[in-house]
């Protein structure tokens, strides 16, 4: 079986490095005949008005499409190529209105949500009144969030009306939202690997003194966590409405120790999950890829 492991060519520090190498010998064990690539080798090219890729488009039985390079996702769903998580769920998971968007109505616990009307960068909010709205629906304080972020950047807390008209002034021209700020889940969430339709692994987070982000990049501190029933569910659900056949849920505890979806993250980074758990998620990951493809088929 011939594959391709799609990564990104400008993310090239030691922490993403060690995931690449990961995923490559989770496929060299599967004696899948894996050949890297970056979104700089392959990209979209119409040539003639046909969609075409810069480089040799060879047989493979599926790509591992561990990027965020949505249009060359789409481009080589497009040339028929089967991908890992697919163009919808990259775009779904990396876009965090999106995430909520096709989140709701689904029966899933999530913090109240307002999406940051669009702008230009040129011209900005030449009006302001809709900030009162959204302070008046969500209280203060209140969480701002970039929609595209990762690690726990673009991630603001602001505890006045003045904080969070400032935070929207700065981020004017680009796409964020408001939320309601949980007490209760303060500085402390759960990550859930998920794949396919299990949990493979799972750690709970603890912010460092003074921070509400429970990231371990921003000086967290992570334990092994056994899930419950219903927070397993919830993440299981959660990657099925995003289509995501494997995927990072974090999860909080709102009022009353309910569980919520607080984002997904469908290339999460799981070396800490590993150095907190022993479990390395490449395996799993590549063994359920494996799976589908024999027994859906090669489609390209």
């Amino acid at each position: 079986m011939k594959a391709w492991l799609v990564v990104n060519a400008f993310l090239q520090q030691k922490k993403f490095q060690e995931i690449y190498q990961w995923l490559y010998e989770a496929c060299k064990e599967k004696k899948i005949d894996i050949q890297m690539h970056t979104n700089q080798d392959l990209y979209m090219y119409i040539k003639n008005s046909r969609l075409e890729l810069c480089e040799q488009a060879q047989e493979v039985a599926f790509v591992l499409f561990w990027d965020k390079d949505v249009i060359l996702a789409k481009t080589l769903e497009a040339l028929g190529f089967q991908i890992y998580n697919s163009a919808f769920s990259i775009e779904a998971c990396d876009n965090k209105s999106l995430t909520h968007l096709y989140l709701a109505n689904k029966g899933i616990a999530m913090p109240d949500t307002i999406a940051a009307p669009m702008t230009y960068a040129n011209i900005g909010y030449t009006n302001l009144e809709f900030v009162e709205e959204v302070v008046d629906a969500l209280g203060l304080p209140l969480v701002v969030k970039e929609s595209f972020g990762s690690f726990g950047q673009q991630v603001y807390l602001c505890h006045t009306k003045e904080e969070v008209i400032e935070q929207t002034k700065q981020l004017a021209g680009k796409s964020f939202l408001y939320q309601k700020y949980i007490v209760a889940a303060a500085g402390k969430d759960m990550r859930l690997q998920v794949v396919g339709n299990r949990v493979v692994a799972a750690m709970e987070r603890t912010a460092k003194a003074g921070d509400f982000r429970a990231n371990i990049t921003n000086g967290g501190s992570m334990r092994m966590y056994t899930p419950s029933q219903e927070e397993c569910a919830m993440a299981i659900a959660a990657c099925k409405y995003l289509q995501a056949s494997f995927a990072g849920v974090d999860l909080f505890y709102g009022e009353g120790k309910r569980p919520m979806v607080c984002e997904v993250n469908s290339n999460a980074h799981f070396k800490n999950i590993y150095d907190c758990t022993g479990v390395n998620c490449a395996n799993a990951i590549v063994d359920y890829i494996y799976t589908c493809v024999e027994k859906n088929g090669r489609n390209r």
